[in-house]
């Protein structure tokens, strides 16, 4: 039981899939170093197999993470499909059951930006939320602090019309989980299937994801071209709708922090929305010179390491409840020394 376990100090940082800045994304040792390097918790993305099992993946089409597209016994699953208005040629998990993607390997998603990971390709399997379960258990009992999960669903309206409806398979897995009210956050970029999990009682918060651009899947599959844009749903207008809703929203880094060539600032977002009652969370902190702002960027390329620190900060500044790093150890060592 984690009633007492040291709290998480705030911000919350948030391994983004596992420390996937140093190890293949989703892995079992990306997780365990997000927590061995002070990250209070990890973030899976969840989608499902033909036989209902909730595998972690970034994407339910896996080319990209994983040796998928080098085993010839598989070949002839390769195949097109429309996800959420895009169209996607690859290998897809609900054409695999569990037992066929447990003999499949992770790979890094970003080979070029992150050499050192790319080392550990073919190393690990997939995993199952189930997996993940018993290993954040295990983690916190090593660490002797409170561990959190904020699982990601992925393409909710899609896995519906399929016959897999992910807030189904969800809470049937997560329940028996120890103290979920407390450890549990479950996102989505859909707010109705947030709303179909804590309808079936799933303990925990929900927060909604926001892009910076376009609207949500569910909302153009009911609204077509009239769907409410993200930006629409956090303004003056749309907000009030979320509040009692949803407990809080995450954002795209873009939408918390603009910068110019000299300085990173708040946008006034995260104010704003906190002011209104709901929590606020941003994505992704990464320390690469690609991924920073202008005012950050440094010498080297793009895939040098930039001032992160400089626009860490400005985050942390705007009071977010919560961040999402690809580095948990540098988020951790922002946050301490701020």
């Amino acid at each position: 039981m984690t009633g007492s376990l040291p709290v998480p100090t705030r911000p919350l940082v948030i391994g983004h899939r596992g420390a996937s800045g140093y190890r293949p994304e989703h892995t079992e040792s990306a997780y365990r170093l997000a927590f061995e390097q002070g990250a209070d918790a990890v973030e899976p993305d969840l989608v499902a197999t033909r036989d209902g099992v909730l595998v972690i993946r970034h994407e339910n089409e896996i080319s990209g993470t994983t040796d998928v597209a080098r085993r010839p016994e598989f070949a002839d699953r390769r195949t097109t499909k429309e996800i959420d208005g895009q169209r996607l040629t690859g290998w897809f998990t609900e054409d695999f059951d569990w037992a066929e993607l447990a003999t499949l390997r992770a790979v890094e998603r970003l080979p070029k930006v992150r050499p050192a990971s790319a080392g550990h390709d073919g190393a690990e399997p997939m995993l199952r939320l189930v997996d993940l379960l018993g290993l954040i258990d295990e983690c916190q009992d090593v660490a002797g602090r409170m561990l959190r999960m904020v699982a990601e669903i992925k393409h909710a309206h899609y896995f519906a019309s399929i016959g897999l409806p992910l807030d189904e398979l969800f809470a049937r897995e997560i329940a028996g989980w120890d103290d979920a009210a407390e450890r549990l956050t479950v996102e989505s970029f859909e707010q109705s299937v947030l709303t179909k999990v804590r309808d079936r009682g799933v303990p925990g918060k929900t927060v909604y994801l926001i892009e910076a651009e376009g609207a949500a899947p569910d909302l153009e599959a009911r609204d077509g071209v009239n769907a409410l844009s993200y930006a629409a749903q956090i303004g003056p207008r749309g907000l009030p709708a979320l509040l009692g809703a949803v407990d809080g929203v995450s954002l795209a880094k873009s939408l918390v922090i603009v910068s110019d060539d000299d300085e990173v600032e708040s946008t006034g977002t995260v104010e704003r929305i906190r002011a209104a009652g709901l929590e606020v969370y941003t994505w992704t902190l990464r320390a690469e010179n690609r991924f920073l702002t202008r005012a950050a960027r440094l010498g080297g390329g793009k895939e040098a390491p930039g001032d992160w620190r400089t626009e860490f900060r400005a985050i942390y500044d705007t009071g977010v409840d919560g961040v999402f790093a690809d580095q948990p150890d540098l988020a951790v060592a922002v946050r301490d020394e701020h």
